[in-house]
């Protein structure tokens, strides 16, 4: 009965996925379909220019981010591959971009700044997964088993340690030798 829930938990999850990869081209290309007016009212929402020639230029905008985002969103969770971390780089870098077209009010200072939000992002990301590929490399190409390494040494230590317990008995045990 739980491998059947599981088992439709995971159709519903990949049938959302799919329909989502699936309309982002009408969601890319809905801009197009809009007004050339200032503002525009949909369902009771209504849209402004802000600070934009039109209207079909804020969804332009808002879709040239929000696509490519939505894309690589569902590409990182759904990624299985041991570099995965560094498609944080570009998730950042739209969401910046996205904040940007969201914040300001004036169409030519966008995509402008974002690289150093970016740049710092990268700085964190990049080490990640240089460490992970660097233990996976150790590990399958060297056979170099870190764990293993961990385990051996703390063996000898646990031997060492042994060995000068024993050496202290031996000499305690010479000690009262003497002395008897």
């Amino acid at each position: 009965m739980k491998d059947k829930f599981t088992a439709r938990k995971k159709f519903i999850i990949e049938g959302i996925l799919s329909l989502l990869i699936a309309i982002t081209p009408i969601m890319f290309y809905f801009y197009k379909y809009l007004p050339l007016e200032e503002t525009w009212s949909f369902l009771g929402i209504e849209f402004t220019a802000n600070g934009f020639n039109d209207v079909s230029e804020v969804f332009y905008y808002f879709g040239s981010k929000i696509v490519p985002l939505l894309l690589l969103i569902i590409w990182f969770i759904t990624s299985k591959n041991w570099w995965y971390h560094a498609i944080l780089i570009p998730i950042a870098m739209y969401s910046f971009q996205l904040y940007y077209v969201m914040r300001f009010e004036n169409a030519q200072k966008i995509d402008e700044n974002e690289i150093l939000y970016v740049i710092a992002v990268t700085m964190v990301i990049v080490p990640i997964v240089y460490f992970i590929r660097l233990k996976l490399v150790d590990k399958h190409v060297h056979g170099i088993d870190l764990d293993a390494m961990d385990t051996e040494l703390q063996i000898l230590k646990e031997k060492e340690e042994l060995r000068k317990e024993r050496e202290k008995l031996e000499q305690r045990q010479k000690t009262l030798s003497k002395k008897m």
